[in-house]
């Protein structure tokens, strides 16, 4: 299984998910339901609630149990751990065990996902469409909405590069993009997300246009050199890595010193949308 993650949003509450290419289904973080479902404020709940509900299902030999396995799925530290999830169908069965009034919405949500995901693969241009949707949704600007929609073009061109040298997915991939925003940023990922006061969230989804802009110039120069060298190693990508995240940081040196502004910030999403609330007014 090659999965891809992602998240989805129900009702303005994050669900994970992973698509998995070869099965074509969708497999569904069983807490972030439970977490809707249960109306549930504190993830620790919810996953207590799964864990109970988990035992009495199994002693009464439910086979959707049984059946539903775990995968890797970012937590709340940021870190990739393993995951009680399930696909469609089996998510379904499991909501009749959970007495909630969002149950048939969440089933309705939960079949326009996957529905969706077909529609994608036969016109990609959809999942644009629908990010952009989403986006606008949140309430970000639509200049903001661009950078970022061009940031997960060029993502998508440096990891297929990667792919193409045979960097693995997962941990070498994880090491690579440390390094690029190291370099040009001066702090790893960890501490870029630390700055910025976050835990699960994404942290592209909270930079600056700025920020966005250096981190896509960092990302696009490490494809282009690495077209160029054509690395033979994983030693030689980190080093592709360092000198692609250096074309950003010589761009941000400057531009700091043109404006006497620090250009990594520890503004989030939540202080971007209330900047553009108040550009509004």
């Amino acid at each position: 299984m090659k999965p891809h993650e992602s998240i989805k949003l129900f009702e303005e509450k994050k669900v994970r998910t992973l698509w998995d290419d070869e099965k074509e289904k969708w497999y569904v973080s069983i807490v972030d339901a439970i977490e809707i479902l249960t109306d549930s404020q504190d993830f620790q709940r919810a996953r207590k609630y799964w864990n109970k509900l988990k035992q009495r299902l199994r002693d009464e030999g439910n086979e959707t149990v049984t059946n539903c396995h775990q995968l890797k799925m970012k937590a709340v530290d940021g870190k990739m751990r393993l995951t009680d999830v399930a696909d469609t169908e089996q998510l379904f069965r499991l909501i009749q065990s959970i007495p909630s009034p969002k149950a048939e919405p969440f089933k309705l949500w939960l079949a326009r996902v996957a529905s969706e995901r077909i529609d994608e693969m036969s016109d990609p241009e959809l999942s644009i469409d629908r990010a952009l949707k989403q986006y606008l949704e949140l309430g970000y600007s639509q200049n903001w909405i661009n950078q970022r929609l061009k940031s997960i073009e060029i993502r998508k061109e440096l990891t297929d590069e990667w792919n193409r040298v045979g960097v693995q997915e997962g941990t070498e991939f994880a090491t690579l993009t440390d390094i690029i925003t190291k370099t040009w940023a001066d702090k790893t990922t960890k501490e870029y997300k630390i700055l910025k006061g976050l835990k699960k969230e994404n942290l592209r989804d909270n930079m600056t246009n700025t920020e966005l802009i250096l981190n896509m110039l960092a990302e696009a120069s490490t494809k282009d050199i690495s077209e160029a060298i054509n690395p033979k190693s994983f030693e030689e990508s980190r080093e592709v890595a360092q000198q692609g995240g250096n074309v950003a940081k010589v761009a941000r040196a400057e531009l700091e010193a043109k404006t006497g502004k620090k250009v990594v910030t520890s503004k989030n999403a939540k202080n971007l949308l209330e900047d553009n609330e108040k550009k509004k007014c």
